[in-house]
């Protein structure tokens, strides 16, 4: 018999057969394309997705409302359904699984600002300007994780191998992104250029590919999987800012560093003092077995508001503090800061134009991009009131990490886009 508790909810399945629908759309469209069939569904395709999307790699524009809502939807769904399959593989659903997540943020950060000064070839452009750089961050998740988890399943390595072997799997992941993007940046016409700087390159691509052997005796606190994808993050993360430190030494005149200590020092003091704030409920609910949000094995939503326990006292009386120290929360209220920041300073004291249809109109409506910061802070505090108050049962802590994934991948990520433009002054 099944076990229940891996039963899916009906919410995943009915996310995981909408998902399939569209890809069978999405087939559909493109082969009837390939035959040179003409028909509405290709047309609209193309009308909506494809063609705005190459128009971004060159002119930065490709938002309307119907792609907006689509990519909104489809991320929603994404990680309904993810967290079902996540749980069915036993992947570890602590906070450290986000702390392993992280890094793959800043990698599509530094990745869009790369396609922004114009580095990559025309074949890898279209790839990092949204909804692209979504879809090939998570084929590198994807990619890392499963090479963490077939090691850790292979049943043939030894207990005190399985980092040994990670590390040599990270290691291979990693040089494979160095050939893939530096070979592009090289055929590119910055490259070619005269004066181009690629020291840095060189420096930051060569620590790279040695970091796993670097970062040996850290991160033994990581399961397997969480390690290979933590390690090819920041690996990817610091190849690609590698490009990036020679786009500046190329154009040095180009750099204004006071944004980056605003939009990035102003969110990592909140992080910091969220955490240290929490840290202390968290600790005392971990003492007795207990996370903040996260209910007992085979405990329901509606069990849990029906009983009446010391247990149940002590969570609800530590709950709005002991969130605070958990990343779910804090970098996702920081991350949202961090965002307004960057849209605020890079409309109003850079010139630059809000591209999103939402964020556009709310600064129209203000007057002032400032007003977009003041909201997105809002909107901070409101993620941290809902993690307060809501309980995940505890088979949906997957679905609680995946939330706060999203929740960076559209707060966090474009304000760290957005203030490396304006260091760079692309």
């Amino acid at each position: 018999m099944a076990n229940p508790l891996e039963e899916m909810y009906d919410y995943e399945k009915w996310a995981t057969n909408a998902l399939l629908l569209v890809g069978g759309l999405l087939f559909g469209a493109v082969a009837l394309n390939v035959l040179g069939i003409e028909n509405p569904l290709t047309d609209f395709l193309y009308q909506y997705y494809l063609d705005p999307i190459i128009g971004e790699s060159s002119s930065d524009v490709g938002y309307n409302t119907i792609n907006t809502l689509t990519y909104a939807a489809l991320l929603g769904l994404f990680a309904l359904a993810l967290a079902a399959w996540l749980r069915r593989l036993g992947i570890d659903p602590s906070d450290a699984t986000i702390l392993a997540l992280v890094p793959y943020v800043f990698w599509a950060a530094f990745g869009e600002v790369v396609e922004d000064a114009g580095m990559f070839d025309v074949t890898l452009e279209p790839y990092f300007v949204s909804p692209g750089i979504h879809f090939q961050t998570a084929v590198w998740v994807v990619i890392a994780g499963a090479a963490g988890y077939r090691i850790a399943n292979s049943g043939s390595v030894a207990e005190e191998e399985l980092g040994t072997r990670v590390d040599s799997a990270a290691t291979l992941l990693i040089g494979l992104q160095i050939v893939i993007y530096y070979l592009s940046i090289d055929s590119g016409s910055l490259a070619s250029s005269e004066g181009f700087n690629a020291l840095p390159m060189a420096l930051f691509g060569i620590t790279a590919f040695l970091l796993p052997t670097l970062l040996k005796g850290c991160l033994t606190s990581f399961t397997p999987v969480q390690r290979s994808v933590c390690l090819v993050g920041l690996g990817g993360s610091l190849v690609l800012f590698g490009a990036l430190c020679s786009y500046a030494a190329t154009f040095p005149d180009d750099l204004t560093l006071w944004p980056l200590a605003v939009v990035i020092g102003l969110p990592a003091v909140l992080a910091y003092k969220m955490h240290q704030i929490g840290l202390p409920a968290a600790s005392e609910l971990a003492e007795r077995g207990f996370v903040a949000g996260i209910l007992p094995p085979s405990m329901t939503e509606d069990e849990y508001e029906e009983l009446e326990s010391p247990d149940k006292d002590l969570i609800e009386s530590l709950r709005n503090k002991a969130v605070m120290a958990s990343p779910a929360v804090y970098l996702a209220v920081s991350g949202q800061l961090l965002d307004g920041l960057a849209t605020g300073i890079g409309i109003q004291e850079f010139g630059y134009v809000e591209k999103h249809l939402l964020s556009a109109e709310i600064i129209e409506t203000f007057g002032t991009a400032y007003a977009f910061t003041g909201i997105k802070l809002v909107l901070g505090a409101l993620i941290w009131y809902v993690f307060a108050i809501l309980n995940f049962e505890h088979r949906q802590q997957h679905l609680r990490i995946l939330i706060a994934v999203v929740i960076l991948a559209v707060g966090m990520a474009p304000g760290l886009r957005d203030v490396g433009r304006l260091a760079l002054g692309v």
